[in-house]
């Protein structure tokens, strides 16, 4: 909801916060993620691939006769922005359809978001996403 007083700038609510959600997951779990997000409503999700390592620090392999270490795993980064009532929502299906119980399920991050703005209508915060 938007407050404002006369001839005053409206400013945001804190419950029309908006959260930007972040998930580091395995790629072959991407699509049961999608799934899970479309089922809760979500309409907008950005997917980037990445590399990296946590605990597992990556793993050896052998390859023609020779061992040799792979640092960096293939990883993918979601990135989608949700308004606050559902941001928890969000984070627990991403959370059940990422989960394989093994080493290198990923991270989660939550952040709020100051402001969001559609560039086509100029709509902003809630509006925009």
């Amino acid at each position: 909801m938007l407050a404002s007083c006369a001839g005053a700038r409206p400013r945001i609510l804190k419950e029309d916060r908006v959260k930007k959600i972040e998930a580091i997951i395995k790629p072959f779990k991407l699509d049961e993620v999608k799934e899970a997000l479309h089922e809760i409503g979500v309409s907008g999700i950005t997917v980037t691939e990445a590399k990296g390592f946590g605990r597992q620090k990556g793993h050896t392999e052998l390859y023609r006769g020779a061992e040799y270490v792979v640092d960096f795993l293939p990883k993918v980064k979601l990135e989608v922005v949700v308004s606050d009532t559902i941001a928890e929502r969000v984070i627990e299906a991403v959370a059940a359809a990422a989960q394989t119980g093994r080493i290198g399920d990923g991270k989660i991050f939550v952040t709020p978001i100051e402001s969001a703005l559609r560039i086509r209508t100029g709509e902003k915060d809630d509006d925009a996403i």
